[in-house]
């Protein structure tokens, strides 16, 4: 891979896709939620947001743009619910311990044969962030596939009943197979409309890197390394679908809700079944705080990309450029710099309520990145 992919995403300075919702969105979607105004009026709000954030990110310069994720609740439940054979249901905690704020408790259950279907909600989302960017670049993200067998199966086993189709000896290869299938058409949807950057949103492999996670499910039997084996098996089957003028990256979250996480952990556990064989074409990853650990495991990095999380986008303290700049090149040791990019290590909004920080913090933090990444990569950065 040459620098001159620079000029094809991932980019040299990136975002991984949320940002702080405006007030009067989350009005209308307060009034939207008691009955005080209707679907079209709530979708024209969204529709007059989405377009004053694309204006905004245009001008910070960056090379893609996305709708902020501002018609979802949650970075990964409204997309999961809203394919064919999944429900959400409500639950009294939600399946994993945050360290502080909490989220609403929710859960997902299969009802039938998973699938992506031509009526889901994200190709009219798509649709309209088309329109508003004007020929400019996209960016979409949904989450993972593994995100779809974590909830219910593996967070969720205690309470799991699979139906009729997932029951017995084989349903678990029929479950895999038809979240593969899904996601497929999903992709293939998405291109038809002209999507070129797809992200796939991933907190499965931060809590496979817990050490505490990892004990606390392999206490009820569960097998984590031969599930992140069969999650990377399942994604490679996906990505099958990948036209060859279509950008595939993945993010690796630790949790993200009101600035908080819940996993902690170095990413050495898996590094070699997830770096050395997913297909896909850059892993953008946390590295803003310790609990992501060193920069070793990227030594199973293949040809892909890797956009660096070294920016929080937790707190609107601003991170020294020097030190950024350096820790960036001692990723050469692992990783070519031509093979490097630079983000902030999450969204600033990966549910309605925001990270602890305010919009101009939000903005503030993408302009350091941009500044970051034109003195690194220089000329080829700022012509791409």
């Amino acid at each position: 891979m040459s620098a001159s992919t620079l000029k094809q995403p991932p980019y040299a300075y990136d975002i991984v896709g949320s940002f702080l919702r405006p007030e009067r969105l989350k009005k209308a979607r307060a009034e939207y939620a008691a009955g005080k105004i209707d679907q079209a009026q709530l979708t024209a709000v969204e529709d007059e947001c989405i377009a004053e954030l694309v204006q905004k990110e245009k001008a910070a310069g960056l090379r893609a743009v996305t709708d902020g994720e501002f018609r979802r609740a949650m970075w990964h439940l409204d997309f999961l619910a809203a394919l064919d054979g999944v429900e959400e249901i409500s639950a009294d905690t939600w399946s994993v311990e945050f360290k502080g704020s909490k989220p609403k408790g929710a859960q997902l259950r299969f009802t039938g044969k998973v699938d992506f279907g031509p009526d889901h909600p994200f190709i009219e989302h798509f649709r309209r962030l088309q329109k508003i960017a004007d020929g400019y670049p996209t960016k979409l993200t949904i989450p993972a596939p593994s995100m779809l067998h974590l909830i219910p199966c593996v967070r969720g086993k205690a309470t799991y009943r699979p139906i009729d189709r997932y029951a017995g000896s084989d349903g678990d290869e029929r479950l895999f197979e038809d979240i593969a299938v899904a996601y497929q058409h999903a992709i293939k949807a998405f291109y038809d409309e002209g999507c070129r950057y797809l992200q796939f949103d991933d907190t499965s492999w931060g809590e496979f890197c817990d050490a505490d996670k990892r004990a606390a499910y392999e206490a009820q039997g569960i097998d984590i390394d031969a599930v992140a084996r069969r999650y990377v098996e399942t994604i490679n089957r996906a990505l099958e679908a990948k036209p060859a003028d279509m950008t595939i990256t993945t993010h690796i979250c630790r949790g993200n809700f009101r600035s908080t996480w819940f996993s902690s952990g170095g990413y050495e556990p898996i590094a070699e079944t997830l770096f050395s064989h997913a297909n896909y074409d850059g892993f953008f990853l946390e590295y803003d705080s310790d609990r992501a650990g060193d920069f070793e495991p990227l030594r199973h990095i293949r040809d892909q990309v890797v956009v660096l999380g070294l920016v929080t986008s937790k707190f609107p303290e601003l991170e020294d450029e020097d030190s950024v700049i350096a820790r960036i090149h001692e990723v050469e040791k692992y990783v070519p710099l031509d093979h490097l990019r630079l983000s902030t290590q999450c969204g600033f909004s990966s549910t309605e309520e925001g990270n602890v920080l305010t919009e101009d913090d939000q903005w503030a933090k993408i302009a350091l990145v941009r500044r970051i990444a034109e003195r690194v990569w220089g000329e080829q950065c700022r012509a791409a």
